[in-house]
């Protein structure tokens, strides 16, 4: 049925979902705060850039160092195409087709892959399909699927949160009539734990063949794990595999929007009529020159690891267990606290941190940010809650 939809169908479907956010107030913040959330936003009113600039920003997963010298000249270079249509745009397809072995029919651009995971949701779950993935993940995929009237099937994380994947492998085979789209998050936002690749590959083989395998690899960047493996070979084998990408973590250009998505050629050419294809001619030319200088992204993976390592560490040594992180974030249970008072603790003190995640709603997801800035979290967090016994169960909440 999705083939059969319209451009005018669907941006119906995007004026009713603009509707429906616009009629309720704070919709997303509801959703993931309660009305407690809704009430301190309303009181705190709109934030102003001196308030911003004074924050601590460790709540959104980015790159807080900021985009390297290299990426900054390619964008300061293509200024002049900013008033043209027709621009010259450095070959971002081209650039990322072969930074990755597949051809640039396999690539689709996006504002972000935010907007990727959007399309996936339109062509795959229009006419009452469902989407299957865990519960907590990202939740873009879900909330877009409730926007477009459609329905998600959570599987709730194993005691470790790790995926159980062999139940959404089961849950997948058992209502494959239902279902139009698996979804994978990898490493999974907001545990930043991975999927190894044998569950990732035995997702692949073992879902009908037809089901679209959506795998949000926003992080993959940060990984060391030798256990994580890129799915872009499922692609290159013919297999109905999205691989979700985005300049918004490491390269640290998160504003300007840009992602991509990795899939067989049919696979994009169903999904490239849902794109808006609003991508500005500055970030093009910066997401070329990322791919390029690997060595800025190898300096900001270390400095990530070295500062999540020492807070994680920090914060077990004050009492309060950490989630093991494969990301440039990771979240620490609170001792039997709910998060959204914390976060408005936190606030008080100048310092963003992330929002609510159910059904762990006992737990903060922290990003990594400058040492400045992990060094106001962590005598924030001292200030907030009391020295406890030290905890040396890393995988334990």
């Amino acid at each position: 049925m999705a083939t059969h939809v319209s451009r005018r169908n669907f941006m119906g479907g995007v004026a009713a979902t603009v509707g429906y956010l616009s009629t309720r107030p704070s919709a997303e913040l509801w959703a993931q705060g309660g009305p407690a959330a809704v009430a301190a936003q309303r009181a705190r009113g709109p934030m102003t850039p001196e308030m911003y600039d004074r924050m601590a920003k460790i709540a959104n997963n980015e790159n807080n160092w900021g985009p390297p010298e290299s990426v900054m000249k390619a964008m300061n270079a293509a200024w002049k195409y900013v008033g043209r249509y027709g621009y010259p745009d450095g070959n971002i397809v081209e650039a990322i087709a072969e930074h990755h072995g597949v051809k640039p029919e396999n690539v689709l651009l996006g504002a972000g892959s935010g907007e990727i995971l959007d399309v996936v949701g339109t062509t795959y779950l229009l006419g009452g399909k469902k989407v299957l993935g865990c519960d907590p993940s990202y939740g873009s995929v879900y909330q877009h699927a409730t926007a477009i009237k459609a329905e998600a099937i959570k599987v709730a994380l194993k005691p470790d949160y790790t995926q159980n994947i062999s139940q959404m492998i089961e849950m997948a085979n058992r209502h494959a009539a239902e279902i139009g789209l698996f979804y994978l998050c990898n490493p999974n936002n907001p545990t930043g734990v991975v999927v190894p690749k044998q569950e990732v590959e035995a997702v692949v083989r073992n879902i009908p063949k037809d089901m679209p395998i959506l795998i949000d690899e926003a992080y993959h960047h940060f990984v060391d794990d030798p256990n994580y493996e890129e799915s872009i070979k499922y692609v290159l084998e013919g297999r109905p595999v999205v691989v979700a990408r985005t300049f918004s973590k490491i390269a640290g250009l998160a504003a300007m929007r840009l992602g991509y998505a990795i899939a067989p050629a049919p696979i994009v050419a169903k999904m490239r009529p849902f794109s808006m294809g609003s991508i500005n001619a500055l970030v093009k030319h910066g997401g070329v020159a990322s791919l390029k200088d690997t060595q800025a992204q190898a300096e900001v993976k270390a400095r990530v690891k070295a500062l999540r390592t020492k807070c994680s560490d920090d914060l077990r040594a004050h009492g309060y267990r950490v989630i093991p992180s494969q990301t440039n974030f990771f979240m620490v249970h609170l001792g039997g606290r709910q998060v959204q008072p914390v976060i408005e603790e936190f606030r008080t003190r100048e310092i963003l941190v992330g929002r609510p995640f159910p059904p762990m709603t006992d737990h903060l997801r922290v990003s990594i940010g400058t040492a400045d800035e992990m060094d106001r979290f962590m005598k924030a967090f001292k200030e907030i809650f009391p020295k406890r016994e030290r905890q040396t169960n890393a995988a334990g909440a």
